[in-house]
């Protein structure tokens, strides 16, 4: 468990909210998202706050650098989910990406890439973002799950995912694209491929039940089988329950995998145990901000930097 993997990042950044709430924006295509009831509508904000505190101290007691950073703005609801918006990738590598809902295009800050500039060697950022007014999206890491170990990046069609962009991406961040179509047991078009699957180093967790093409669902399994990974699959109600959107992290004695306490009760005793082979599961406990429709992968961008001497 203590072998590092340049799959799990041992930094990350995380975003503090003080006025997050569901974004009624993107409520119309993220079938994960959920209004809070009535009387408890109130307390939306400070809830998260304090979920987001707690879950950043966990990871830091485990060993993980969290850089965490506030955000006090009213219009920014979804803020506390920055994979969104950039990434980081080992060589020195950063990206910015165009975000498909106009009030997510405020999420991005220059604090934050500044602060990878000076405390990680960075040597290029390639920036996406003016391609919004040409209705060109990708939203990273949510519309991306990345094999960094075999170079595949895994992407379900979306209005999030443009596949001009995406080619675009893959040709400077040298992955192969593999794209495929998920839905919801509604049929409703999966928004994000980090809510279907998350890739760690010696497994992937994958509700591939929710690919119609089941020769595709078929291929990708292979695929993440013969780079190595365990398959770990995982059924239509656990992956409504959050467990897809977790991530793999370096901590101090060894490899861990953050997830919500939602995703890690819906998991079988067997599936954990696979999974605690590797990894030392570490459930968050982040009801309130799962109500926006992600979970503990939206709120990690994991960093992938090296730190600078």
């Amino acid at each position: 468990m203590k072998k590092r993997s340049v799959q799990a990042p041992s930094a990350a950044v995380m975003i503090r909210p003080h006025c997050f709430r569901p974004n009624p924006e993107t409520e119309a295509d993220n079938a994960f998202q959920t209004a809070p009831d009535a009387g408890a509508a109130d307390g939306v904000a400070a809830r998260a706050h304090a979920e987001v505190s707690a879950a950043a101290e966990t990871l830091r007691e485990n060993g993980v650098r969290i850089d965490l950073f506030e955000d006090e703005g009213p219009d920014t609801p979804d803020s506390v989910f920055p994979n969104n918006w950039f990434s980081t990738h080992p060589g020195g590598h950063v990206a910015i990406y165009s975000m498909f809902a106009k009030s997510r295009r405020a999420e991005r800050r220059m604090d934050v890439i500044e602060l990878l500039k000076r405390d990680f060697r960075v040597q290029d950022v390639i920036d996406y973002s003016g391609l919004e007014p040409d209705g060109l999206f990708l939203e990273g890491t949510g519309a991306m799950v990345l094999d960094h170990l075999d170079r595949v990046a895994y992407v379900i069609r979306s209005n999030r995912a443009n596949p001009v962009l995406l080619e675009r991406f893959c040709t400077h961040f040298n992955y192969e694209p593999m794209v495929f179509d998920a839905v919801d047991r509604n049929g409703t078009p999966v928004y994000h491929t980090n809510v279907l699957m998350c890739i760690a180093t010696d497994y992937a967790l994958i509700g591939t039940c929710m690919i119609p093409d089941a020769a595709r669902a078929g291929e990708i399994a292979t695929r993440l089988s013969e780079s190595g990974k365990e398959v770990i699959d995982l059924s239509i109600e656990q992956i409504e329950r959050f467990a897809g959107n977790a991530i793999e992290l370096q901590g101090r004695d060894g490899r861990l995998l953050a997830l919500s306490q939602t995703a890690f009760d819906s998991l079988t005793p067997d599936q954990r145990a696979k999974i605690g082979e590797s990894t030392k599961l570490i459930p968050l406990n982040i009801p309130t901000i799962e109500m926006a429709g992600g979970s503990v992968r939206c709120m990690i961008a994991g960093n992938h930097l090296a730190e600078r001497g």
